[in-house]
């Protein structure tokens, strides 16, 4: 699976040669980054020492509508970079001290990551961690066994019409929940370090929207049923954030998340169980947004 004669890594399968023209991730087949540093701010299993090697790449396969880092998946805002240069970063990285390597948005360019690991694998003494939107395919994630420690996937939505409205997809959930479960038997149950740092396993990220309570309650619903506390933590967010840039066709959006939204989505999942992680209301804050700079590149 590659992405020329046909890039069909994604559920999009927009099944065109990237050497030539674009999917609906708008980037052609060479990667771009727009930083790569030490991060502070994930989960602390993850973040947990000295920060997440975090690389952002540009480029998204979703484009929704609120993105907090619209600047570089809608903007595309960054730099092409060779698969020899990613691999140094990644090297470099773990030389700053980084607690692992944290792929952030990586689904379009998942031959190129995966040349650039062949490189320095055998050098990387740290976890790789897949931080994406979770619209993934099982078939795409397959290939990254062997490659990823963590999974860091979200699940968004689970109504049709929501996700469809924010990230002009209907079939979100059905391909989300899929692959999350390939990654889930994948990388197996929640192994830490000494440190407390997460070296295997997969935490499922949920961003809680505003009016979209009930959906997010779905959502906790499906994640009780379908995984255990031994292979699956839950990081429930609270960081939405109103930016200027989300059009006047989207106005229930334009405002903060309320504390009765919020505390109604994690009072739920607690009663269904679930372990993992909240946010406390400051996240929601554009002083979170990294400052894509170009730093390490």
């Amino acid at each position: 699976m590659n992405t020329k004669n046909g890039c069909n890594l994604c559920p999009r399968k927009c099944d065109v040669d990237r050497e030539l023209t674009k999917g609906f991730c708008r980037v052609g087949d060479k990667v771009i980054v727009a930083r790569a540093s030490l991060h502070k701010w994930e989960e602390p299993c993850i973040s947990y020492k000295n920060g997440a090697g975090t690389v952002f790449f540009s480029g998204c396969n979703l484009h929704c509508c609120f993105c907090q880092n619209n600047q570089i998946s809608n903007k595309l805002f960054g730099k092409e970079i060779s698969e020899r240069r990613l691999a140094d970063i990644f090297l470099s990285l773990q030389d700053m001290g980084a607690d692992n390597i944290d792929l952030v948005t990586p689904t379009h360019f998942v031959p190129n990551i995966i040349k650039a690991l062949d490189i320095v694998k055998h050098k990387l003494n740290i976890p790789v961690i897949y931080n994406s939107g979770g619209y993934e395919l099982c078939e795409t994630i397959k290939l990254l066994d062997g490659y990823i420690d963590v999974y860091l996937p979200d699940i968004k939505y689970f109504s049709s019409e929501i996700s469809q409205k924010y990230s002009k997809t209907t079939d979100y959930f059905e391909k989300a929940s899929k692959a999350i479960l390939t990654m889930i038997q994948q990388v197996g149950k929640l192994t830490y370090n000494n440190d407390g740092g997460l070296i295997k396993g997969t935490i499922i990220r949920h961003l809680v929207l505003p009016s979209c309570r009930h959906d997010s309650m779905k959502i906790m619903d499906w994640i009780a049923e379908n995984t255990t506390q031994n292979n699956v933590l839950v990081s429930i967010m609270n960081q939405y954030t109103p930016f200027d840039f989300i059009s006047d066709e989207y106005s229930e959006l334009k405002r903060h998340l309320t504390k009765m939204e919020y505390n109604s989505v994690i009072n739920y999942a607690s009663k269904l169980g679930l372990n993992g992680f909240t946010q406390q209301k400051s996240s929601a804050s554009e002083e979170y947004v990294p400052n894509f700079d170009l730093t390490g590149l």
